[in-house]
């Protein structure tokens, strides 16, 4: 007999031997005959792969399976081992009758219950589709529901049916189904691991981790630290994951290089850099070749901005694998954090036509896509509208399935580049061309809000609510009476969507708009409650520590906590001309004029058409004395407020811009006045 067959007859064998009877099932069988059969079963099997599925073994392998499972019908491997030979060589519609035929005989045939289980789960998904066949996902779930009345002490159809309900995502029976196993076998690791998931499905992650955490000090394994691990990434608990994949490191297991890769990860996660930095360099050590290290240590320094180590690593990485898009990739990240925003357009648009093709796969779509996205948002960085606008058209003609996303994309594009005749003529094609599109109908009420036409834009936005409660709509019906300063409804809006909010992210984004609006209405105290709502469970928002920092600068209040929060911000947004401007502001009111106007220029880099920061650079140039530049900044800043939405424009700020212009003109004149006349 060939050699590895007869080795695959002795793995074969001694997994049948050690294989548990299933509970509660008839203790009459003949184990000599079953293992006689399963002996001939799997050597016909075996031979019959060895062979090319010749049908004289496959036929023999089915026969003695048969034989095996009717002297011993509470072995599940026999049934098992069946259904994948009826599988692995395409029977499956006879594999699929004979256990029918079987159960016609008898409906309480464990053993054909579970050989249709085993069939129909297997046809359940195709993986590579990421599709599930919901007919045979019921048929499944059926089959294991019968096996789990007839023979109630079996873990393992507890198990299968607990994996199965989840994956049809009910979520009720698959908690059931797992706690079922447990109360079988209170320390089964695949049913503490299941139920945990299923709690992290529902948001219950403080009972996922409990459980896991139980499992994992209780019997540590590779396993059961990993699903703790993912139970505390999932609760973005990073710190968490990193010290329980640790632990699994320390275990020195076969793959301890996929486990390295997975705690550096969630180490970058929790900000923890230097152990991150010495996770990375103990891969490069063990394996020089490991390019993808290589390049999350680039990643690393540039968010630590030693961008010299960050270029050093990105070299290193492109040197072993230089046509490695995500790594030609990051050269373009380290300019824009350089804030060299142009290079890094540059950059970019070299790397996208060195890999133009005529036709692309999924996969090099879903990467061009992203590509020509990320160009899109450096050319709005730079206030470059026309560029981004066709970056975002080539998305389009890339990819027909996205044209309406983009196309609301453009239209909030010219919108942002005060382009409104543009975008209104973008926004009413749009409509007319996808009068059901949702995404489309709340862009064009912006625009219309933004224009002023408050009560028309609100009309479109609540047509979409359709009489039902909808969280997202609320919030875009605030926002269409909060340019309109129809504050009493944007109230009413704020309201309605924060009750429908389930998660904190949820609900900071209602308590951000809340604290803008009170912002606006002059209620600085309400304001700020609501800021500090938020910093309270996420202290490193960046929106809300920019915002807040500059509302206390502008009152000249609290002035050494507003840098603090602005510079948080910028830190993390380094090429935000918004953040920037609000940290020459607080320096302005410091008194630090130099900080003030280095921040409030490289501000404009990002943001050349902002009336507010040109405002803030006159007001810093008339502070030194600049008479005739401040002069020019506050002319420039007039033309870009009557460039403004109308939506957008504040009287009072216009008019106190005019008020220094004038101001700064007087004085203009009288120091020319007194210059003496040039002979």
């Amino acid at each position: 007999m060939h050699k590895a067959v007869v080795a695959m007859m002795a793995v074969g064998l001694t997994a049948w031997a050690q294989a548990p009877a299933a509970p509660g099932a008839a203790n009459q069988v003949d184990k000599a005959s079953a293992y006689y059969h399963y002996t001939l079963a799997h050597m016909y099997a075996e031979l019959a792969s060895a062979y090319g599925n010749r049908n004289d073994y496959l036929n023999k392998a089915i026969e003695n399976y048969k034989e095996a499972i009717k002297a011993d019908p509470t072995t599940p491997l026999l049934a098992e081992e069946l259904s994948e030979l009826y599988i692995g060589s395409g029977r499956l519609r006879e594999a699929q009758s004979d256990a029918e035929d079987a159960l016609r005989k008898n409906p309480n045939d464990i053993a054909a219950h579970r050989l249709l289980a085993h069939i129909f789960t297997q046809q359940i998904g195709d993986r590579q589709q990421n599709r599930v066949d919901q007919g045979m996902l019921q048929k499944a779930i059926e089959e294991y529901q019968k096996l789990t009345a007839l023979a109630p002490d079996d873990v393992d159809s507890w198990l299968m049916l607990g994996r199965l309900q989840k994956v049809a995502q009910n979520s009720v029976e698959s908690e059931n189904a797992f706690k079922k196993a447990l109360a079988i076998d209170p320390e089964n690791e695949d049913a503490l691991t299941g139920l945990a998931q299923v709690y992290l499905d529902l948001g219950d992650n403080t009972s996922a981790s409990a459980l896991i955490k139980k499992l994992a000090d209780k019997s540590p394994s590779q396993r059961s630290l990993r699903a703790l691990a993912n139970a505390y990434e999932q609760m973005k608990e990073y710190a968490l994951a990193a010290d329980a994949l640790n632990r699994a490191v320390e275990m020195n297991p076969p793959d301890a290089s996929d486990l390295k890769h997975e705690l550096a990860q969630d180490q970058v996660f929790a900000k923890q850099y230097d152990a991150a930095l010495k996770t990375y360099q103990e891969l490069v050590e063990d394996e020089p070749s490991d390019a993808q290290a290589l390049l999350r240590m680039s990643q690393i320094y540039r968010e630590q901005r030693d961008f010299a180590k960050a270029r050093e690593m990105s070299d290193k990485a492109k040197a072993i694998e230089p046509d490695n898009i995500e790594i030609r990739y990051n050269e373009v990240g380290i300019l824009e954090a350089e804030g060299k925003v142009s290079d890094a357009i540059t950059s970019l648009n070299d790397l996208l036509i060195s890999t133009q093709k005529r036709a692309y796969n999924q996969e090099e779509k879903s990467t061009r896509l992203a590509l020509l996205e990320k160009l899109a948002n450096l050319y709005t960085t730079l206030d470059q509208t026309q560029p981004a606008v066709d970056t975002l058209r080539q998305m389009a003609d890339l990819d027909s399935s996205l044209a309406p996303r983009l196309t609301a994309r453009i239209i909030s594009t010219y919108e942002a580049g005060k382009d409104f005749p543009k975008a209104e003529q973008e926004a009413e094609a749009a409509v007319k061309k996808w009068p059901d599109d949702r995404t489309i109908h709340l862009t064009h009420a912006r625009l219309l809000a933004d224009m002023g036409k408050v009560d028309p834009a609100a009309a479109e936005v609540k047509k979409l609510l359709g009489g039902k409660d909808d969280r997202e709509t609320y919030l875009a019906l605030a926002e269409v009476y909060d340019k309109g300063k129809k504050f009493d409804e944007m109230v009413k809006s704020l309201d309605a969507a924060e009750k429908l909010s389930q998660t904190n992210d949820e609900k900071k984004d209602v308590w951000f708009m809340r604290g803008a609006m009170y912002e606006k209405q002059k209620k600085e105290e309400q304001s700020e409650a609501e800021f500090r709502k938020i910093l309270e469970l996420d202290p490193d928002n960046a929106a809300t520590l920019n915002y807040l920092g500059f509302m206390l600068a502008d009152r000249n209040m609290k002035l050494n906590e507003a840098l603090e929060m602005i510079t948080k911000a910028v830190n993390q947004e380094p090429n935000n001309g918004a953040y920037l401007d609000s940290l020459g502001w607080v320096y302005f009111r410091l008194g630090r004029l130099p900080e003030a106007e280095d921040n409030i220029r490289k501000a404009l880099v990002f943001t050349p058409r902002d009336a507010t920061v040109r405002d803030h650079l006159g007001g810093l140039l008339m502070k030194e004395s600049k008479v005739r530049d401040a002069v020019a900044q506050w002319e420039v800043s007039l033309k870009e407020w009557s460039a403004t939405s109308p939506a957008d424009q504040e009287p009072a700020d216009i008019a106190k811009v005019k008020s220094k212009l004038d101001t700064a003109k007087v004085r203009l004149a009288k120091e020319n006045a007194s210059k003496p006349e040039k002979r």
